[in-house]
């Protein structure tokens, strides 16, 4: 199978993913094997790639928002079938005997693996999946539109719920990339206005073309006070203005996996009033299933650009200068 390869932790600048020709791989015991059609990109990759992240294994196979179907059944399993379109996402085992796990918090589990980060991902013709962790995709949604649910709609979904915005409340984005574009749309479904805070002239431009009541450069400009807010941005310096922004009572949800360090901060004139900060880790399989349904009742319409897989460096150097509307997603020949 041909698989983009990461073999050592570099710049995404240098190009450090290589196009190889590896055996097809093999499902084990409880696990599918997916004939992958495509797999989005997302900022996990590159910290992944980049060493953000604390290394776990090389080489590696990055990816986890992989769409595909299933073509060889492990010893075991009895739930999916072969044909069956399913797709793939960032968590990928739990322990499920921990007292995070029996109490629905599985995200927390501290023997939890990653896909694309402690095994191999999507990036490539073929990939594996504990069939368990596997989720039927909705007709609602063809191959490259399901992509970003994986992972920018599942975390965008549990940042949505951490962010305890009330039906038809005010909610306020900063950031406005992969994760956002989904958000934006849970929200208006619920009745919610959306302001929206980005630098980027492109994604400000998309969130005005997706009904945001306000956009803005700079988050000293939010025009009004909000009931919630989500930073998406991985900038601890919004976490002070964003919770200016709120009303008293209101919540802030940090949705991303790394943050620069949030500054020092007045507690009377940011904390106080009951203003909560919400922190999200992973997500659970309830959000992805839970996320799956509404999407597809909605629908939502992801804004995706397409690279083919050996253009995986070009489409994650895209992703870092902020050069893609909503998401980037590496399609198989």
């Amino acid at each position: 199978m041909k698989a983009m390869v990461l073999e050592r932790i570099a710049p995404i600048d240098s190009s450090p993913l290589e196009l190889v020709e590896q055996p097809d791989v093999q499902p084990g015991p409880g696990e599918v094997r997916l004939k992958v059609h495509c797999c989005a990109i997302c900022r996990t990759d590159l910290h992944v790639i980049e060493g953000d992240l604390p290394q776990e294994k090389l080489p590696i196979i990055p990816g986890h928002q992989v769409v595909g179907t299933v073509d060889t059944l492990g010893a075991g399993c009895r739930r999916l079938g072969v044909g069956q379109r399913v797709g793939v996402a960032w968590l990928r085992h739990t322990c499920g005997r921990c007292r995070f796990c029996t109490a629905g918090r599985e995200n927390l589990c501290q023997s939890a693996r990653f896909t694309g980060y402690h095994a191999d991902g999507g990036y490539a013709q073929y990939a594996v999946v504990p069939e368990q962790f596997a989720y039927p995709i909705p007709d609602a949604f063809n191959d490259v539109e399901a992509t970003p649910l994986l992972c920018a709609g599942i975390i965008g979904y549990a940042a949505l719920r951490r962010s305890q915005v009330p039906g038809g409340g005010k909610l306020a984005l900063y950031g406005f990339g992969s994760s956002a574009h989904v958000v934006i749309q849970i929200a208006q479904h619920r009745g919610c206005e959306v302001y929206v805070v980005t630098r980027g002239e492109k994604h400000r431009e998309l969130a005005r073309q997706m009904g945001a009541v306000w956009v803005g450069e700079n988050a000293s400009d939010m025009p009004t006070k909000v009931d919630s807010a989500i930073i998406f941005a991985p900038a601890g310096e919004l976490v002070p203005p964003a919770l200016e922004a709120l009303e008293k009572g209101g919540t802030l949800a940090l949705a991303g996996i790394c943050m620069t360090p949030i500054p020092e901060m007045d507690y009377e004139r940011y904390i106080f009033h009951e203003r909560d900060i919400h922190s999200v880790t992973c997500n659970t399989r309830t959000d992805g299933r839970e996320l799956l349904a509404e999407a597809a009742q909605i629908p939502i319409r992801p804004h995706t650009t397409v690279y083919p897989l050996a253009d995986a460096n070009r489409a994650l150097q895209d992703l870092k200068n902020d050069q893609i509307n909503g998401t980037g997603v590496l399609v198989m020949d």
